[in-house]
């Protein structure tokens, strides 16, 4: 079955490509900032409608494939973290977290033409409390800068934090693997893994 990712995250395109999956990515047909403004909803609902949303999109143009939508909110005390765009707005994120907890809230959803499937995961992490300049140092390094939170867990962000606690460590880089394989599975009764994905029509 046709494969569509609803993104043009080159984190979750690289996730993809790791399964052995024939798949395209196209960008959702969707005002993501318009939507976000219009509706008063908690993050975790936010992050699980716009994963949503960013799927059925693609419904139209893609009526016969399995069409997979994401969407990620860092979550400080209630305060969304959205995406710094700029080496100063990454400063002022990472300052905030210095020293602190905050959650990764990962939401996936995969739109079929007969059933679909939806998932959210919530990841904790604890960053060290970090100067200044460590903070500096690290934007210029990852250059955070398309990134929730303004890290990057798979580059040095690793070393930011004290502690993560997770049920899908995947999740973390935009996609649920976990989540997604077991998904595939339900949908198509094949694993990833299975010799007639890779090339099959």
């Amino acid at each position: 079955m046709e494969l569509i990712l609803a993104s043009t995250s080159p984190y979750r395109k690289a996730q993809l490509e790791n399964l052995n999956l024939d798949f395209e990515a196209h960008r959702p047909l969707f005002d993501e900032e318009k939507f976000k403004l219009d509706n008063s909803i908690t993050p975790f609902e936010m992050s699980d409608l716009l994963a949503q949303k960013k799927a059925e999109s693609l419904r139209s143009k893609f009526p016969q494939a399995l069409i997979l939508g994401c969407d990620q909110i860092a979550l400080l005390d209630n305060e969304i973290l959205n995406k710094p765009r700029t080496e100063e707005g990454a400063i002022d994120q990472l300052t905030k977290l210095s020293g602190k907890t905050h959650q990764l809230i990962t939401s996936m959803f995969i739109s079929g033409p007969k059933k679909s499937r939806s998932h959210r995961d919530i990841t904790s992490l604890s960053m060290y409390k970090l100067t200044a300049q460590q903070i500096a140092d690290y934007v210029k390094t990852d250059q955070p800068l398309n990134c929730a939170g303004s890290y990057k867990i798979e580059k040095c962000g690793i070393a930011l934090f004290s502690r993560i606690e997770s049920e899908d460590f995947t999740a973390i880089q935009g996609l649920p693997l976990l989540a997604f394989c077991k998904a595939w599975y339900n949908l198509t009764g094949q694993h990833c893994f299975s010799s007639s994905q890779k090339g099959s029509d």
